[in-house]
């Protein structure tokens, strides 16, 4: 049997798989040829020696924080005291709209796209690898063109100011989120670039505060503070040997609460202006009563009506009770919450707001490398700084928002197909095996759940009545079939 399970393995061309998904899912895989011409005259990036209408930058200790093996660096940090204990942080993102002109065959290639996918054994990115892992990434040591959210932060973690303007800036170090967590939570040795600089390890123990207070000033606000599981296939030789765990961190922690940080400076900069902006929505979640359910499981209560703050305090309370399974419940929240969608808000129009963020005007500005919709708030700042015209009127953005929101959307699916073909090539030896499993999924579609180890994905045949998400089940393996990425359980136990 273990010999037959590797020859499935080895025949099961994942590589190809995942392309095929792309044009399934209706991406384009490959550059246009006008795109690719437009590229082919690309040849430096056009920033040393011009600063003109930028702000010099580039003494600043910049750096990135991102995964290992990242090369498309969207953006860099930096922060400084201000009079009575207040903050300033930067945020630099890369100004790739410098080398992608709205309208060009290079934009338009992006846009057909929206976001790159990440899918473990490839990655498809949304501009071509020449710029997003070279010419627009902020990589080290380098000389980038960028754009600037400056926000001012009180002493109370809230934003009392918001500033946006173009740069130049330079990366003085790349630094990686599991060994700059690590350090940072104490149990680790500094990572080589910060041990080599004394002023760069004062300013990572700086922002980590600094991301602390923003986080704190979040959750008395009802932001939720969530942890889940992300798994990516571990490919030796061709062949699926694991699915590794992608674990929440100080150094990740940190990061995010940056991001939040600047994409609400940059919607609240394009606001003070009376500029229309793209917002990240996601509404009240329409299944409370199920996520009342699920506290109440717990040995919790919660209001019957939605109430963000209340469930920040349920999900802080059950981190500390449970805090190996509160990974699974996060899972169960998140699925109960809800995708989030971008909207438009004019200028003077109604704030949109994030349920689970606790704010509103609230953007995606950060990656403009890796989505279309960043890159257009980019523009969108951009010619606000410069008080021109916008780029985009309502109407368009309101076409880009469906479109961005439809790709990413479908992008998560090709992401999970991946993940499923990857799971199902490495389970196919374990047919008839039964596993600790939570359930992710009920639907008129199917229920489905996820292995605690590995964290595969699958689909409950002849699930029994009244089964939910959050249910923890014992649930045996019936077949798999890499091709559809299929893997079929049946419940042992419920």
């Amino acid at each position: 049997m273990t010999t037959g399970a590797t020859t499935r393995r080895a025949a099961f061309d994942l590589q190809a798989a995942v392309r095929r998904d792309m044009h399934d899912n209706g991406f384009s895989p490959d550059l246009p040829a006008d795109a690719a011409h437009q590229l082919a005259g690309i040849t430096a990036h056009p920033v040393p020696n011009d600063t003109a209408g930028r702000r010099d930058l580039r003494a600043l200790l910049w750096s990135s924080i991102d995964n290992d093996d990242t090369r498309d660096f969207d953006q860099l940090e930096y922060i400084e005291p201000l009079d009575g204990g207040a903050v300033r942080l930067r945020v630099a993102i890369a100004d790739v709209d410098a080398l992608l002109p709205a309208g060009s065959p290079l934009d338009r290639a992006a846009a057909a796209n929206a976001t790159s996918v990440y899918l473990g054994v490839h990655t498809f990115t949304m501009i071509p690898e020449a710029l997003c892992y070279d010419l627009t990434s902020l990589r080290a040591d380098a000389d980038r063109y960028a754009v600037v959210v400056e926000v001012d932060i009180a002493t109370d973690g809230t934003i009392a100011h918001a500033d946006v303007y173009p740069a130049v800036v330079r990366n003085r170090a790349h630094l990686a989120y599991p060994s700059l967590g690590d350090w940072l939570e104490g149990h680790g040795a500094a990572p080589p670039a910060v041990a080599a600089n004394p002023a760069l390890a004062d300013q990572l123990h700086a922002q980590h505060a600094l991301a602390q207070r923003l986080r704190a000033q979040r959750e008395a606000h009802g932001a939720l503070e969530l942890e889940t599981i992300e798994a990516t296939p571990v490919v030796s030789n061709g062949t699926v040997t694991d699915l590794a765990l992608v674990r929440d961190n100080a150094a990740r922690r940190l990061i995010e609460d940056f991001m939040i940080a600047a994409n609400l400076g940059l919607g609240r900069f394009l606001a003070a202006r009376h500029r229309s902006a793209l917002l990240r929505v996601v509404r009240t979640p329409e299944r409370w009563p199920r996520i009342v359910q699920v506290a109440r499981a717990a040995g919790d209560t919660l209001p019957e009506a939605p109430d963000s703050v209340a469930l920040s305090q349920f999900l802080a309370r059950r981190r500390a009770a449970d805090p190996d399974h509160f990974p699974d419940l996060s899972l169960t929240i998140v699925k109960l919450l809800g995708p989030g969608v971008y909207a438009v808000t004019p200028p003077n129009g109604a704030d949109a707001g994030h349920f689970g963020l606790a704010v509103s005007d609230y953007t995606h500005s950060t990656a403009p490398n890796r989505r279309y919709a960043d890159l257009v708030m980019q523009r969108l700042a951009k010619a606000a700084v410069a008080a021109a015209p916008a780029p985009y009127d309502d109407a368009t953005l309101g076409t880009l928002a469906q479109h961005c929101t439809e790709r990413e959307d479908a992008a998560r699916k090709v992401e999970r197909l991946a993940r499923k073909q990857a799971a199902a090539v490495m389970l196919a030896g374990r047919v008839g095996e039964t596993f600790d499993a939570i359930v992710t999924g009920a639907t008129p579609k199917g229920t489905f759940l996820r292995l605690v180890h590995p964290p595969a994905e699958g689909m409950v045949i002849n699930p029994p009545p009244h089964i939910d998400v959050g249910d923890r089940v014992r649930a045996q393996l019936v077949a798999t079939r890499p091709d559809p990425g299929y893997i079929d359980f049946r419940i042992a136990t419920h």
